[in-house]
């Protein structure tokens, strides 16, 4: 295993003869020197790998964030202003919004700082350095350990190796697996946890589009919104204080008022969140047939029984906003991997590729002995996981929508006190008081037993009877098999839990009353049972089969790079910070259709509908549009809105910046398009494209649709 585990560490480094496809691939940062600044410099890049990652000097790194978490951002100015995208911010600024005043309707702009709105619990990330921790953290393991013995020697080596790293008291640290655990990297941190929300322009304009639009091109969504980050007065991490200052970053980008044309290069700098690219054959063709299939349906009965509420009732609509485009969002994404996957042949390419690589384990014994039976071991452990895996999406898919269930969980977690004490402290119904508070906010229980009885019908029509909790089959029996009848009945006494002011003051007076009632509820009863049978007859034996799958994918990857040298493999998304490019340009995804790489505001006022949901425009738009009145962003009359190129980008990636090949911002990645989401599991030139606001569309937005040109003058304009 250990010349094995060294073969491995060699072939990484070693410069590739053959490459499918230049713009494939996500790359870590510090080794670009090594594998990609050649190719970037003959594609287009004027800059150095040194200038995109440096621990000595300020390098285009200091100047991405991981947003949240769960978005990219960069840093736009020296006070330390930060742009991502409009659905990055979208659960803030729905979270300062009201029927009184309508953020996501009308938009935001702070005058100042002193307008600018804190954010609790929102937060921004820096990687400060990067550093192969392979050998410390796989001392000691070996092939013939069990997985919860190989876990607990690399939970211990990570612990060991995080602890001799150099680094400041206000820094943190991480370690994640690459190559499926084949090797082991070392990220250290700097977080920011207060984040100021500074502008977001209406919905009109940052979800132009909405659901028809969303995964498609051509595109016209101005998707961007402004943040602030603060640090206290040494200009270090600090909690929210009114005395925090604007932070002062060692890096701001630079945005370029020029542009990109049709070939140019592109890159993106970013947190993608998880790609596979590796996968058997045998796995591709679950996802095609299986997986996207049943997550497919199970989404379009939340999203239709969402949608017929929301256009009626403006406040449900507020409420539902963000979890609807949370659904639509995947559910459209897993319609086109289906449909890319299938017309780029993307299974028939993973068996030839599997052909080839069978082909040469074979001629050589050392490799037949130990890759020899990888791809059918991989096959037979996909085949005995399919109805498992199939149960797993309508448990995860299904109950998570349901938000009387989350209601019920969070005021149960106080039975622990109640068992131990017969009385519930303080200290633990504190923060239960306020998870309610916020679980609330976006409830609304006509809605939620609708939910209910619309994905319970899903999960009991849809699945062989052994997947399927007894107590939901009793129930439904007693029901008549009448999915609205079982829903009347259990919401009918659940009167208590549906009620915010009623609950809240139940809790606050009579806490120890309230915890032993949802121990009754029938509600309750039913969820646990659900838990209960997923847990026993789904979960665990699925979890066993997916350890296996785990060792087997491992050993998968290394064989992979043992046996083609020739391939330069770059690893699969984890949420660390990585690098992809490209060229600029358009496409085309099937007979008859071309795609241009530029969308304008004349493709906005195309699409325009008077009062729709989601095609409206805002009146000053119309007006700038039509005086042509694009100040120093247009270009020969035109408004850049959008533009796509070959950047391998994923979720994760959404806020990105797009640079130019000198490192210049031109644009904002927000999406890809649909033809090519399925570049999470096959990329493919032909079709692969990701969408980026054209940073011209931003600022003139800023600056002359929200009259906020103050922000722009804190900003660095160039023209290359």
């Amino acid at each position: 295993m250990k010349l094995l585990r060294n073969s491995v560490l060699s072939v990484f480094l070693l410069l590739f003869t053959s490459l499918s496809y230049a713009e494939e691939g996500m790359w870590l940062p510090l080794f670009l020197q090594q594998l990609n600044e050649k190719e970037m410099r003959s594609m287009g890049m004027k800059i150095t790998a040194k200038d995109i990652y440096s621990i000595n000097q300020g390098s285009l790194k200091d100047a991405i964030v991981s947003f949240g978490g769960f978005c990219t951002g960069e840093v736009i100015s020296q006070q330390g202003l930060v742009l991502t995208n409009h659905h990055c911010g979208f659960d803030v600024i729905q979270n300062h919004s009201s029927l009184q005043r309508n953020y996501i309707r009308d938009g935001f702009w702070a005058i100042d700082k002193s307008q600018e709105l804190t954010n609790p619990g929102l937060y921004v990330t820096f990687i400060i350095r990067i550093e192969e921790v392979t050998k410390d953290v796989l001392n000691g393991v070996t092939k013939d350990l069990s997985p919860g013995e190989r876990q607990a020697i690399i939970s211990k080596n990570s612990t060991a190796a995080q602890q001799k790293i150099k680094k400041e008291k206000y820094q943190d640290s991480f370690i994640r697996p690459f190559f499926e655990g084949n090797r082991y990297f070392l990220f250290v941190t700097e977080t920011y946890n207060d984040v100021r929300l500074v502008g977001a322009p209406p919905s009109s304009i940052g979800n132009f589009g909405k659901d028809t639009d969303n995964w498609m091109w051509p595109r016209h969504t101005g998707d961007f919104s402004l943040f602030r980050i603060y640090a206290n007065k040494d200009n270090k991490p600090a909690p929210y204080s009114p005395e925090n200052i604007p932070y002062v970053p060692k890096k701001s980008l630079s945005i370029s008022l020029s542009g990109v044309k049709e070939g140019d290069f592109t890159m993106v700098f970013g947190f993608p969140g998880r790609t596979t690219q590796y996968l058997p054959a045998s796995a591709v063709q679950q996802i095609m047939e299986v997986n996207d299939p049943t997550k497919i349906k199970i989404r379009a009965t939340a999203l239709s029984i969402l949608d017929s509420f929301m256009r009626r009732n403006e406040e449900v609509k507020i409420k539902y906003a963000a979890k609807y485009a949370n659904i639509q969002n995947a559910y459209k994404k897993w319609q086109g991997e289906v449909l890319g996957l299938t017309s780029t042949n993307a299974l028939d390419k993973k068996l030839r590729y599997e052909e080839e690589f069978l082909k040469r384990v074979n001629q050589q014994s050392a490799w037949k002995e130990n890759y020899g039976t990888l791809v059918q071991e991989l096959k037979d452990k996909y085949t005995s996981y399919e109805a498992l895996g199939r149960a797993r999406d309508y448990f995860n898919e299904t109950f998570p929508r349901i938000e009387t269930f989350a209601i019920l969980n969070t005021i149960a977690s106080l039975e622990k006190d109640l068992n131990t004490s017969q009385k519930i402290r303080k200290e633990s119904l504190l923060p239960v008081l306020e998870k309610l508070e916020e679980v609330f906010k976006e409830f609304d229980p006509v809605v939620d037993q609708r939910l209910f009885e619309g994905m319970m019908e899903n999960y009991f029509k849809d699945q062989p009877e052994e997947m399927i909790a007894p107590e939901v089959l009793r129930k439904i029996k007693l029901s008549n098999y009448d999915l609205k009848n079982l829903g009347n009945e259990l919401y009918g006494v659940s009167g208590l839990f549906l009620n915010k002011e009623k609950l809240l003051q139940e809790l606050n007076e009579r806490p120890e009353s309230v915890v032993r009632s949802v121990a009754d509820n029938e509600l309750r009863k039913l969820q646990l049972s659900i838990q209960r049978h997923f847990v026993i007859a789904v979960n665990n034996p699925a979890t066993q089969l997916l350890q296996d799958i785990a060792k087997l994918q491992r050993e998968y990857m290394e064989a992979q790079t043992v046996v083609f040298p020739e391939k330069r493999f770059y690893p699969d998304a984890n949420g660390t910070l990585r690098v992809t490019y490209g060229r600029a340009g358009g496409y085309h995804p099937r007979d008859g259709v071309q795609y241009g790489m530029h969308t304008y505001l004349d493709g906005v006022m195309e699409k325009y509908k008077p009062g729709d949901y989601e095609f409206d425009v805002p009146e000053k738009l119309r007006t700038l549009y039509n005086n042509k009145d694009y100040g120093a962003y247009g270009v020969s009359g035109k408004m850049p809105v959008c533009f796509i190129a070959r950047n391998h980008t994923t979720g994760g990636n959404s806020g990105s910046p797009a640079l130019d090949g000198s490192g210049n911002l031109v644009g904002l990645n927000f999406d890809r398009v649909w033809e090519g989401t399925m570049s999470d599991i096959n990329y493919d030139p032909s079709i692969c494209r990701n969408i980026m606001v054209d940073i011209r569309y931003v600022l003139f937005i800023i600056d002359k649709y929200a009259g906020a040109g103050h922000l722009v003058k804190e900003m660095k304009l160039v023209r290359p």
